[in-house]
């Protein structure tokens, strides 16, 4: 028998157009093969869309820790949501769910791939060193495989 992990959904934010002020959600509505609802990238209008080379993300999930890192190595606080990523999780090795399917609240998901940092992101976070900071730990690229809810405070299983 294998044994479950389990981590937390510890914020949840959308933007609601290409370089959009990301929005806190206490709840959203993750659609398969869409997105989160309200978000750019469900209705299709995001950076990622507009560029056909890029494969883009129903979802996007950075680790909290990652971030905690971030701001006590190379002094980088990014505000709620500027990094532009849509779950914060707490206790997940995100890098360890590529291509493994796991259930975030009533979702399930697949993960598809590093979300490695940009620096429009940082740009717009206005944060110069925040690409690098986040260097390998910048998150992960997720398909959205079975449509839940996902709320602050849900399971993270694995």
């Amino acid at each position: 028998m294998t044994e479950s992990r389990v981590g937390t959904v510890e914020r949840i934010h959308v933007a609601s157009g290409t370089g959009g002020d990301p929005e806190s959600r206490t709840a959203v509505e993750a659609v398969a093969d869409r997105g989160l609802r309200g978000d750019r990238y469900f209705d299709g209008d995001g950076i990622y869309n507009e560029q056909s080379d890029l494969e883009p993300s129903d979802v996007t999930l950075i680790e909290a820790e990652a971030l905690e890192a971030a701001a006590a190595e190379f002094d980088v606080t990014l505000e709620a949501g500027a990094h532009r990523r849509n779950v914060t999780t707490r206790g997940v090795d995100l890098a360890a769910l590529v291509g493994e399917r796991f259930r975030v609240g009533e979702a399930v998901v697949e993960g598809t791939g590093h979300c490695e940092p940009c620096g429009y992101m940082a740009d717009l976070a206005g944060e110069s060193d925040a690409a690098d900071a986040l260097d390998g730990r910048g998150g992960l690229d997720a398909r959205i495989v079975a449509t839940g809810t996902v709320a602050v405070g849900d399971e993270i299983v694995w």
